[in-house]
């Protein structure tokens, strides 16, 4: 059960801005890091985690929410508890990082939180499918490249909570690579897209759609020997893993170099 903040309490970035100069940052995309300018915070865990849920749920909770969520085998009073101690701990870092008002609790405005840059980035490369791919991969590098090498939210946490999150994330940042790289294909930037699709195919290797759109841009550059060499890998990737073979459309794909 929660509540939106105001509008202007949003922390979600446009894209294009990844590298802005913030007060506080926070990190989620591999280990959790937390900044105070350029200076590198270590708060304890039960503070990591609390500010972790709060930047991922960017919205005001109501605090027997947060308490319940993040200590679910705790009794209730212990719970909240749980919860006054981690705040207090959590005001004592530099920076403004949460605002708890009555009974709900939300991260500060103004906390830039990397999950959400490359997020915003993800949805603009898929929702503008006319956009032209080089303003991607020209005028945003930086971005672009933090997108491709992205690991998975928290990798090192088990919390339950995450998961959803963490799959949410996912599948955001691979459609947004396979589209890139199909962006960068039709422009003739074959280098750029080969570079971008391996990266969704080493996200996640048995993802056929990856791997479609890796011999697609291998084919529309004529490389027949590339294309066929990652079918056979993929191939052997879902017979030792799923004992399956790859489905038709990526037979069908590669049906016309053996004619």
């Amino acid at each position: 059960m929660h509540q939106g903040l105001s509008d202007a309490s949003r922390r979600t970035p446009e894209p294009g801005t990844v590298g802005a100069v913030l007060r506080c940052s926070i990190s989620l995309v591999g280990a959790f890091s937390l900044y105070h300018g350029a200076r590198a915070i270590r708060p304890a865990r039960s503070a990591q985690r609390l500010l972790a849920y709060l930047a991922l749920r960017d919205v005001a909770l109501l605090r027997s929410h947060v308490a319940g969520t993040l200590w679910p085998d705790a009794p209730d009073a212990r719970a909240m508890g749980n919860l006054r101690s981690t705040l207090w701990r959590v005001r004592k870092l530099p920076g403004s990082l949460v605002v708890a008002s009555g009974d709900e609790v939300a991260l500060a405005p103004g906390v830039a939180v990397d999950v959400h840059v490359l997020g915003a980035l993800a949805r603009h490369i898929i929702d503008r499918p006319d956009e032209p791919a080089v303003s991607f991969a020209d005028d945003r590098p930086a971005e672009v490249e933090a997108l491709a090498v992205a690991n998975d939210l928290l990798s090192d946490w088990s919390d339950d909570w995450l998961l959803v999150e963490r799959e949410r994330f996912r599948q955001l940042r691979l459609h947004a690579l396979e589209r890139l790289g199909g962006l960068l294909a039709t422009a003739g930037r074959y280098g750029r897209a080969v570079e971008i699709c391996l990266a969704a195919v080493s996200g996640e290797p048995l993802r056929e759609s990856a791997l479609r759109r890796l011999i697609e841009v291998h084919l529309a550059e004529g490389n027949r020997v590339e294309a066929l060499r990652q079918y056979d890998a993929y191939r052997q990737l879902m017979r030792d893993e799923l004992g399956l073979g790859p489905s038709r459309q990526i037979v069908d794909l590669l049906a016309a170099i053996a004619e």
